[in-house]
């Protein structure tokens, strides 16, 4: 079989011995007339059969937006479906499809100010729908299947595969990152995270390689990786492969500005080795032995609810043509992998991948990445590419001394400042974090008190070492105040205030409060007064969103929400104290794509 050969059709019968011929011949032609006619009727009744005659009622309009890299495969089917004349109960279809950037339609739909202008999405991954849903529900988004899967590899020039030991030498994802940027040899890119599905899960799954292998170093190996990754950037997976530069590899090696790797999913690589017709500029496919994590194509409709029941049942027609035989054969020819996740060997071979690399089904797919260490991902590649500048402040009032249940006789302070410890391990000695606390009568008339002011974690700290070690011995040495109460008005204006003074341009600036109850302090300003007022501090052009962290059932997540939504931030709420470090990297992922839009809402 060639390289780009596609699987040959049934072969037909040929000729047959004529005895009896004319017996035969009447017998099979009333089966044949028996069979064509119940078939057309069951084929009439469900939409499947294509008529020659044009439509004798107006077409069904159906748009689908789509993924850069499978809108022309998608419409090489609709453009089918449209010239066959393919209906959906008696209607024909008008599928028109149009590419879009994943990210943008996520944000898109996630604003929500306008409907969309398209009955079906159909993003590279799921996700985008859970980037969407975790953003917002304004628009809700009903699955309907899968259409197609790709896993993500790494893909090298053959000078770096050669220096890496492809085909013969299989990595985990820890081993082959590690591998890629132990020395110079070889450069190391990627497609950013935050708006390419490749990038997360490549990135996503490095963590959770390095995390199984442990050592104590694992979270600074992550940061390491994240940091190196975001100097070598590009802004989608379409640019990233037009960094590659294929020749010698280190030092001297063609442009420093190139890379000699890059995550990349398997259909990119066929689609980038299909075009070259240089077999010497092809690319090479390492296929990581702990599994890959897969592009899965889900085929959303959105906001089902607004569909007429033409346009839903066109919906549902379409995607069934999607998984027929001649759409499959479209999809592969394009380089993808059945919904099922079986592989052609023209697919594989094409995009670089060669045994003993694991690409087999059942060796390259991985257990779906948590959305939980997704969202961490993308909050660690927030802060390590933008680096962060956060106000910590946090509740000392007397029902923090209150235990966690299943935890005693940790109480929420404790189990608190161990979530705080852990979370300060993500950041780069780049981010800047300071760190607050607050009850009624804490430092005389004021509610708060300042206990380490807001600078580099990696500058010098007399006496002390560094920042990040100043403020490791402040956390721990937090206690709570017996008679204290939450004075959390007045806390929240004076923090916000010094933090949308002391701005500092070209980072993440946020204020992290957190709280386990409402406010207690009966001569504070009001909430309504507060919000006011935050709303009046807030300026687009310098924006410092409120993450606020309602911690244990007696806090009131609405009402952060409400305070924390006045500044582009956000409101949350954890029934345990632990769970604040994923809250907190989770949080700085979300506002920092809205908080700006917010503000000037």
């Amino acid at each position: 079989m060639g390289r780009h050969s596609l699987p040959d059709g049934e072969a037909r019968d040929g000729g047959r011995s004529r005895p009896r011929v004319r017996r035969r011949t009447i017998a099979i032609a009333t089966m044949l007339v028996l069979a064509v006619a119940a078939g057309t009727g069951i084929a009439a009744q469900s939409g499947l059969l294509s008529f020659a005659t044009s439509c004798e009622d107006p077409a069904v309009r159906l748009d689908v937006v789509a993924s850069p890299d499978i809108a022309p495969a998608v419409r090489e089917v609709a453009d089918r479906a449209r010239e066959k004349r393919i209906r959906s109960d008696g209607q024909c279809m008008d599928v028109r499809v149009t590419a879009r950037e994943n990210y943008q339609v996520a944000q898109e739909l996630a604003a929500g100010r306008a409907e969309p202008g398209y009955e079906v999405w159909l993003p590279d991954s799921s996700v985008w729908a859970e980037r969407a849903k975790a953003l917002t529900e304004r628009v809700p988004l009903t699955p309907a299947g899968n259409v197609a899967v790709s896993p993500v590899a790494l893909a090298t020039v053959h000078s770096a595969g050669s220096a890496l030991g492809w085909p013969r030498k299989t990595y985990t994802w820890a081993q082959l990152t590690q591998a890629a940027t132990a020395t110079d040899r070889v450069r190391l890119g990627s497609a950013d995270p935050d708006r390419s599905a490749t990038g997360l899960l490549a990135l996503t799954s490095v963590a959770q390689s390095v995390g199984k292998a442990g050592g104590p170093d694992a979270d600074t190996e992550v940061a390491a990786t994240a940091k190196l990754l975001s100097q070598r950037v590009s802004d989608a997976d379409a640019k990233v492969v037009g960094t590659l530069a294929p020749g010698k590899s280190g030092k001297g090696g063609g442009d420093p500005l190139s890379n000699q790797a890059v995550y990349l999913s398997e259909q990119a690589a066929f689609a980038y080795n299909s075009a070259t017709r240089d077999s010497a500029r092809d690319l090479d496919l390492f296929y990581p032995k702990d599994g890959a994590p897969q592009l899965d194509y889900p085929y959303n409709l959105v906001d089902e609810s607004r569909l007429s029941t033409d346009e839903g049942r066109a919906a549902t027609r379409f995607m069934g043509l999607l998984g027929e035989t001649e759409a499959r054969r479209t999809l592969t020819a394009h380089g993808f992998r059945a919904a099922d996740g079986e592989a052609e060997e023209s697919v594989v071979s094409t995009a670089g991948g060669r045994a003993p690399q694991p690409y087999a089904p059942s060796a390259v797919t991985a257990q779906p990445l948590p959305t939980d260490a997704l969202q961490e991902t993308l909050g660690t590649w927030t802060i390590t590419v933008q680096s962060a500048r956060l106000t910590t402040v946090v509740d000392v009032s007397g029902s923090m001394q209150q235990p966690v249940p299943g935890r005693e006789p940790e109480s929420r302070l404790d189990v608190t400042k161990a979530s705080l410890l852990q979370a300060l391990r993500q950041f780069t000695p780049q981010d800047e974090i300071g760190l607050w606390e607050f009850a009624t009568g804490l430092d005389g008339p004021n509610d708060y008190r300042k206990l380490v002011p807001t600078a580099r974690l990696g500058a010098p700290v007399k006496g002390e070492g560094t920042q990040r070690a100043r403020l490791s011995k402040a956390f721990k040495a937090l206690a709570p105040v017996p008679d204290g109460a939450t004075g959390l008005y007045d806390t929240t204006l004076a923090a916000y205030k010094e933090a949308r003074a002391t701005y500092a341009k070209g980072k993440f600036n946020a204020l992290v409060l957190l709280t386990d109850g409402s406010n207690q302090d009966r001569f504070s300003i009001s909430r309504s007064e507060l919000i006011s007022r935050l709303k009046e501090l807030t300026d687009p052009d310098r924006p410092v969103p409120l993450i606020a962290i309602a911690v244990g059932p007696d806090a009131d997540q609405a009402e952060v929400d409400e305070i924390a939504k006045a500044t582009g931030g956000a409101g949350y709420q954890v029934s345990d104290p632990a769970e604040i470090q994923g809250v907190i990297l989770k949080a700085i992922m979300a506002v920092g794509q809205t908080g700006r839009t917010a503000a000037q809402e």
